[in-house]
């Protein structure tokens, strides 16, 4: 099923977060409107999504080991390593807590955690950015091999089926220019230059 560690980590990342912050979300909903069921329903989310968060992190530090990737590449995923595990402890103490104080927390207990809630979700967001540049901007976890191959692939062009062209203002290819030159790739009337 996964290749490597990198593609096990990515299939591991977004349930975990999910469930973090649709935790906060219900815990804050729970308090506002006082209903103890949406607070109930925040608690079991913060408790799954703290488990496969550490989950998320330990297939994080086994995939940074074997990935192929330059220096730019390993500073950028120090940092998110670095914040993911400051993420991960900040909602294993959220967890925490909220066991210990399954019964209620006082008025001024409960504002208190529902800052550090936001906080570790506004965190959790970084985590996820910088882990999206590392894939997305780096191909961190993209073999060099696989990585040639789909350069070389698009490179060569493509074309598109009648009414599937780019959107004017798509992300540049190569194949754009070399289907214009030919005459195969056609845009609709009206459609401002551009280069592909």
């Amino acid at each position: 099923m996964w290749q490597s560690a990198a593609e096990l980590h990515a299939a591991l990342n977004d349930l975990p977060a999910a469930l973090l912050v649709a935790a906060v979300v219900f815990e804050i909903l729970g308090s506002a409107l006082k209903r103890e069921g949406l607070r109930t329903a925040g608690f079991w989310m913060l408790i799954a999504g703290a488990v496969g968060a550490l989950a998320a992190i330990l297939s994080g530090l086994r995939a940074e080991d074997t990935i192929e990737h330059g220096n730019a590449t390993h500073m950028l995923m120090e940092r998110h390593q670095t914040l993911a595990i400051t993420t991960g402890v900040v909602f294993g103490l959220l967890a925490a807590w909220r066991v210990l104080r399954r019964k209620g927390m006082g008025a001024k207990e409960r504002p208190a955690f529902l800052a550090l809630a936001v906080m570790g979700s506004l965190l959790l967001f970084y985590v996820a950015h910088l882990g999206g540049n590392l894939v997305f901007r780096y191909g961190a976890g993209v073999p060099t091999a696989t990585l040639e191959s789909a350069l070389s692939d698009r490179a060569a062009g493509h074309q598109h089926a009648p009414g599937e062209e780019h959107e004017p203002g798509a992300p540049v290819d190569s194949a754009g220019a070399a289907g214009q030159a030919s005459g195969d790739h056609t845009h609709p009337p009206g459609t401002p230059p551009h280069q592909h």
